[in-house]
């Protein structure tokens, strides 16, 4: 028989696991409290669970993929949440951007259960989730990485092992500062370059092939900035919490927040339409 594997939190991220997941011959069993989600892993041949902690009933290994710290606790130790429900020896692996604390607080009561905690945040975009081609940025014991890859390796081209419980999400933490520091980055030099009359997308060619080149400017019409601020609040609580005052890093965090608005209506076109 095939091994069931659940999900929680089904949206544009998660469908692409589930499709890759099943392809690869598991037995998926999905939890998310939209109705359309639901309705679209179905059709990719997975089944549903009324609740996480149905969830925990049926697999070992469950891969969390809600949005915020609040929701990933709720899941797993709330009520019908995953902790209670699941066997000795199973495995919650914590895909959310989440704070490296929520994790760590996470594998302490998991381990009085006998569950492990696999920190497993991603990287790269709903693109690279299509094809298969996310990067996993892994912290934990050696034999549970060696259990994620297994699993993770379905629709993840790239895994990093990263150290502790906790070292994943600091990885993602500081993928996601210079994501943001470049992206606002490319807004103000968007507007200079915009001032002098340039080709935008000409200057983006050649900046691709010069000490300019990011991927923040490769990726820019995928940039929505949606999950900016939570990114960055999650970066200043690491800098409050180690005494840091860092002025770019402050400044990021208040300046995402124009710079959702400005790329939702009316950014520098970096690229070429049509």
């Amino acid at each position: 028989m095939a091994e069931t594997i659940g999900i929680i939190g089904v949206g544009r991220m998660g469908q692409p696991m589930v499709k890759h997941l099943v392809k690869r011959g598991y037995d998926v069993i999905a939890h998310d409290i939209s109705a359309e989600n639901i309705a679209k892993v179905r059709d990719m041949g997975a089944r549903i669970a009324a609740s996480p902690e149905e969830i925990g009933q049926q697999s070992a290994f469950i891969i969390l993929g809600v949005g915020y710290d609040e929701e990933v606790n709720a899941v797993v130790l709330g009520d019908k949440g995953l902790l209670a429900a699941m066997k000795t020896g199973g495995i919650i692996a914590v895909c959310s951007t989440v704070a490296p604390d929520t994790v760590k607080a996470l594998d302490e009561k998991a381990r009085a259960k006998g569950v492990d905690i696999l920190d497993a945040p991603i990287c790269r975009g709903r693109w690279f989730a299509d094809e298969g081609k996310l990067l996993a940025l892994f912290g934990g014991k050696a034999d549970v990485v060696a259990r994620g890859r297994e699993v993770f390796s379905c629709f993840a081209s790239d895994i990093s092992h990263l150290g502790d419980v906790g070292h994943g999400q600091v990885g993602k933490a500081m993928n996601n500062l210079m994501l943001w520091i470049t992206s606002i980055g490319l807004i103000e030099a968007g507007r200079i370059a915009e001032s002098t009359g340039i080709d935008l997308p000409n200057l983006r060619d050649a900046l691709m092939m010069s000490s300019g080149k990011s991927q923040a400017l490769e990726d820019w019409d995928q940039t929505t900035f949606t999950w900016a601020l939570k990114d960055m609040q999650i970066v200043m609580k690491m800098c409050d919490q180690a005494g840091l005052a860092l002025s770019v890093t402050g400044a990021v965090k208040e300046l995402v927040k124009e710079g959702r608005r400005i790329k939702a209506t009316n950014p520098p076109q970096w690229t070429r339409k049509g």
